[in-house]
């Protein structure tokens, strides 16, 4: 898998994946394994999936809610990624025809057009219309945007940043308010360059109606007569706020985020085959059929329960005692010799998806290079490779690409030239004389609840002691949402991608990338200019270009491409393995429960 053209969403179960997304593990692994169709005509019932981490919010896009969990229930709900497609298992785009179709329609200048089935309805009984797409391209494309943000803290100095969004827009650039139909179901969009994503944009997520309201608006079409009416943003020339749109996009940015299920059932409404309908948190999530979905993607059961069980072991236990039906707990050996003793079926292979340590350019301890470098040269990663990830796939390799994992071929030739040697084994002496009897402090944030990241932690604190760093545990369970604070020197998390395309170049490696957490500014145009670049070549030398600069600059070090499992009981059939961050939810409409 190839880091480049993902749309990367944290994991904060420390699957990893920074767009790359590799797709050969050879020990233990069948990729595209299937569970067995025992009953395939059997339907209706209950199917309860086990998910390391709880519910936060009903909108997955923002920086601060862009999680798994969060982008498996919206993966359900229909919106962000499985409205007009989806990707299966071969990592192929789909077209999810019966919701909507969508063809670009001219190349010069690139043109796009999506339709809408006449019969879709969100689930409080209201059309989905143009109303919604425009608003979602709104959402996407930052076009009322004129904000500037400073380079070293990513604040907002001039203008109004409106939709706050984790993925980048760069790209995404329109000549002008889309054009809708007469008969509000089609939309279209002409491009100011052309966009090498253009297929992965699914212009479904909010609906209109119910942000107008918030927004104090009396209809969806009036929402759409707001923005149709505003100019471009421009931040050389920053206007001021519009209230109504800054109300609209306050709400969309934070007033789907929960922490307990929802007693206002605007939170609720979904477009997809399922909706909510009960939250424990810290226990489970609940999705029932949503009467009104006239899609392709019509489940055959009757509802999804996400059951929160953090401990690999512990979903093991779970799926053996009849209380889960389908888990994807983080592999191990001790994980899968013990499902291979449930007597469920275990489905293996790659996962998307890598670890990778970051630092935090916005820290005051890391404006020096050479402190940057020294730390660097003290990360165990063969040490964490072979205690984590070699039990289970005892070929795997310390990742030396922040771009490709070694399935790509481009990766060799990468390697060979980016300057990630440097890093190739632990340096103490090397990092001592970088520091020159300095003894800096590091912070690391990272997530507690998952041991693998407790034993990174615990591995690069006792090797960057040895050179003379004092690190700080800033572990918390809540670590997603304190990434994009900065209040912290460096990180260790994970990215897991969809598996195609490139927007997650922009949104890590740019300057206003939503995922740029570790506030880089050192490849901000390369990274722009992945979404623009239509020549698979010239593609590559980018990207190549891109690392290198970021091992010149001590951006961080990646470390292990993850392996990846599911246990499925013998009572559900229809699931196949599939590694990115979907996970098993990717076929859901396929599953179906014996008698």
């Amino acid at each position: 898998m190839s880091i480049r053209g993902k749309l990367f969403r944290k994991s904060l179960s420390g699957v990893a994946v920074l767009g790359v997304a590799a797709l050969a593990l050879t020990a233990c692994t069948t990729a595209g394994s299937t569970a067995p169709n025992t009953d395939a005509a059997a339907s209706g019932g209950t199917v309860t999936v086990a998910v390391v981490n709880d519910f936060t919010s009903f909108n997955n896009q923002t920086p601060q809610s862009n999680l798994d969990t969060n982008g498996q229930v919206g993966y359900l709900m229909g919106s962000y990624g499985s409205a007009f497609s989806y990707i299966d298992k071969d990592f192929k785009i789909v077209h999810e025809k019966k919701f909507g179709t969508f063809e670009k329609t001219s190349d010069d200048p690139q043109t796009v057009t999506y339709t809408l089935n006449p019969e879709n309805k969100w689930s409080d009984g209201e059309p989905v219309t143009a109303d919604d797409m425009v608003l979602s391209w709104a959402t996407q494309a930052g076009y009322y945007n004129s904000s500037t943000t400073d380079e070293a803290t990513g604040e907002v100095t001039t203008g109004t940043t409106y939709f706050e969004i984790a993925a980048s827009t760069a790209g995404l650039d329109t000549t002008a308010f889309p054009t809708v139909s007469d008969d509000n179901l089609s939309m279209t969009l002409v491009y100011g360059t052309p966009y090498v994503d253009w297929e992965l944009v699914n212009p479904i997520g909010q609906p209109a109606h119910i942000v107008a309201k918030k927004a104090g608006l009396s209809s969806a079409a009036d929402l759409t007569a707001l923005l149709k009416g505003l100019p471009k943003g421009d931040p050389a020339n920053p206007a001021a706020p519009d209230p109504t749109l800054k109300a609209a996009a306050d709400f969309v940015n934070t007033g789907y985020d929960v922490t307990a299920f929802p007693t206002d059932p605007d939170l609720l409404v979904s477009s997809g085959p399922m909706v909510p309908t009960g939250w424990t948190p810290g226990q489970s999530f609940t999705m029932e059929r949503n009467k009104y979905y006239v899609g392709g993607m019509i489940p055959k059961i009757d509802k999804i329960v996400l059951r929160v069980i953090p401990d690999a072991n512990a979903q093991v236990t779970a799926l053996q005692n009849g209380e889960v039906d389908i888990i994807n707990p983080q592999a191990s050996a001790d994980t899968l010799t013990a499902l291979e003793n449930t007597g469920a079926d275990v489905l293996t292979g790659d996962q998307v998806s890598y670890d990778h340590l970051d630092l935090n350019f916005g820290a005051p301890v890391f404006a020096d290079l050479s402190v940057r470098q020294a730390f660097l040269k003290t990360i165990p990663r063969q040490q964490i490779l072979d205690s984590i990830v070699t039990p289970v796939n005892p070929d795997a390799k310390v990742l030396n690409s922040q771009i490709w994992v070694p399935a790509n071929e481009p990766y060799a030739d990468s390697v060979a030239n980016n300057g990630s040697s440097d890093y190739a084994e632990v340096d103490i002496e090397g990092a001592k004389k970088l520091l020159a009897g300095a003894t800096p402090t590091i912070s690391i944030l990272y997530n507690t609840k998952n041991p693998n990241r407790v034993d990174e932690f615990q591995a690069i604190q006792e090797s960057a002691t040895k050179a003379g760093f004092n690190i700080v545990d800033k572990g918390s369970p809540d670590w997603a949402s304190l990434l994009a604070g900065g209040d912290y020197d460096a990180s260790i998390f994970g990215w897991i991608s969809p598996g195609v395309g490139s927007a997650g170049i922009s949104q890590i490696f740019s300057t206003d990338g939503g995922g740029n957490y570790s506030r880089y500014t050192g490849t901000n145009a390369d990274a722009i200019a992945t979404q623009t670049t239509l020549d698979p070549d010239e593609l590559v030398k980018i990207e190549k270009r891109m690392d290198k600069q970021m091992f010149t600059d001590a951006y961080g070090l990646p470390m292990f491409q993850l392996p990846g499992v599911f246990g499925v009981a013998k009572r559900v059939s229809g699931v196949e393995y599939m590694g990115n961050q979907t996970g098993p939810f990717w076929n859901f409409w396929e599953w179906s429960v014996s008698k």
